[in-house]
């Protein structure tokens, strides 16, 4: 019998679970995927917002304000990269400016920290490669941008390190209530469990269904990016969002923290929750729009394009609480952005929740907030490089050229709690087949050294999802097998 179980590895459900883990409970994690962070979490802006443009008394406004404070302490403790660089709302004429005064007003009134309105020449100072049809800006410094993947599975590790467990590959069929608390059917497990969290993101509304009638719906919202390659660099520093509409915050243009440009999103909703493919019309769109704040774009030098989907609520704000048809089941749905931003001051509200449940927690003193430091070999100096060689020669062969990554960072992906199992769970985790060529010559390098450390067959290593083979056979006998 677990404390709590919770449905769903992405960026909420894994804060939770780091959470949680600093206490005395039983915690199980399960995640429908062959790894954590495969749904929204692996596929959006990638911005911790200021949180000027949330409405003021909503859940949006309250927890992105809170949240984006917290991104210093959680990221140091995790060894995830994180910059604080700040961010600009461009005003192209008067209705913009208006639009970037309530913004400002909002913002304070939310308790946004030292945002300022500046003219066209500050801008340029800020950005010199923007257009010079802008009039003005509303500058937020307290913007940031981070990797949602790699935090969501610095998470995962670090909750795993604390006692969670985590059970991949476990899509949630059925849930039943009993005397207990609640039973989670799974294709292959039956979990008995005190209490429920769902962090199901897209999937939110399905699995409330399956304890309440009164259902709130989740609406699949598509949104489109460029990425452009590493020498394009600095076209802008700061994170650059036009005027926002009701279908969202529009095109940006913003730095990653890996050094590419990100281009997008559009916004399209959709019913189907799975259809992350790009189209044609909408990255044209997308290449139209930002060229309203940046001519300069080269566009040429794009090295992949993807969508996500955005889980939209249907009551139009985070939903954080218990079922009213269901104690002890824990809906935390609808966290569309800026719900990244969020993510640290949800997962410390949904604590206080099971608290209010289950009453005072005690805490481990064995907990620890850190997960193991990761060698980012590119970044050493010569003479680090060499004393991690001289430890370790799996470090002085390079299997990525393109973002100089090697073999012992891929093993240690591997091998640490929540490792990978796939090569874009490896890619995700440590960047080969994330740079110029995209994997077209480490690709098959990732394959044998997956296969190799997990002891599988080199057919039966995927790409992305359990189905997603890249190998199904050989092309000719071994010498007719010798």
């Amino acid at each position: 019998m677990y404390d709590i179980a919770i449905v769903g590895a992405g960026i909420i459900g894994t804060f939770i679970a780091r959470e949680l883990s600093r206490y005395k409970l039983r915690i199980i994690l399960l995640e429908k995927d062959n790894d954590v962070a495969n749904g929204t979490t692996k596929a959006n802006s990638a911005i911790v917002h200021a949180g000027y443009d949330a409405k003021a008394g909503s859940n949006k406004a309250k927890f992105n304000v809170l949240g984006n404070a917290m991104f210093d302490k959680v990221c140091e403790e995790l060894d995830v990269p994180f910059k604080r660089i700040g961010s600009l709302v461009v005003a192209f004429n008067r209705e913009d400016m208006k639009t970037i005064q309530d913004l400002y007003e909002n913002g304070r009134k939310i308790g946004v920290p030292n945002m300022e309105i500046i003219d066209e020449k500050k801008v340029k100072m800020m950005e010199p490669y923007l257009n010079d049809q802008i009039v003005g800006a509303l500058y937020a410094p307290t913007a940031g941008i981070v990797g949602p993947f790699e935090l969501a599975i610095a998470l995962a590790e670090n909750a795993i390190d604390n006692g969670v467990e985590l059970l991949l590959n476990n899509e949630v069929k059925k849930i039943e209530k009993n005397k207990e608390g609640y039973k989670i059917y799974t294709k292959d497990n039956e979990i008995n469990t005190k209490y429920v969290i769902n962090c199901a993101g897209l999937y939110a509304d399905h699995i409330d269904r399956m304890v309440s009638e009164h259902s709130f719906k989740i609406i699949p919202r598509r949104g489109q990016y460029y990425l452009l390659d590493k020498s394009v660099g600095n076209i802008v520093n700061k994170v650059v969002f036009q005027c926002p509409t009701k279908l969202g915050k529009g095109v940006l243009i913003t730095p990653t923290v890996d050094g590419n440009i990100l281009i997008g999103p559009d916004a399209e909703n959709l019913e189907d929750k799975e259809a992350t493919e790009t189209t044609k019309d909408a990255l044209n769109f997308i290449k139209k729009m930002v060229m309203k704040s940046c001519k300069k774009v080269p566009l040429n030098k794009n090295i992949t394009t993807f969508a996500g989907l955005r889980a939209e609520p249907s009551t139009g704000d985070f939903i954080i609480e218990e079922s009213k048809e269901a104690k002890g089941f824990i809906n935390v749905a609808g966290i569309k952005s800026p719900g990244l931003s969020s993510s640290p001051a949800i997962a410390k509200y949904v604590v206080a929740l099971v608290k209010n449940t289950i009453g005072q927690l005690q805490e481990k003193e064995s907990f620890n907030p850190r997960r193991k430091k990761r060698i980012r070999f590119a970044s050493l100096s010569d003479e680090e490089k060499s004393e991690i060689i001289q430890k370790d020669p799996r470090y002085g062969r390079i299997i990525c050229r393109c973002e100089t990554i090697t073999e012992g960072e891929i093993v240690d992906a591997i091998h640490r709690n929540a490792g990978a199992r796939t090569v874009n769970g490896v890619k995700r985790r440590v960047r080969p087949g994330a740079g110029r060529c995209q994997g077209g010559f480490c690709g098959p390098r990732v394959m044998e050294i997956l296969a190799r450390e997990l002891g599988e067959d080199i057919k039966e290593i995927v790409k992305e999802g359990t189905h997603s083979y890249i190998l199904t056979g050989c092309t000719k006998k071994e010498e007719e097998e010798k």
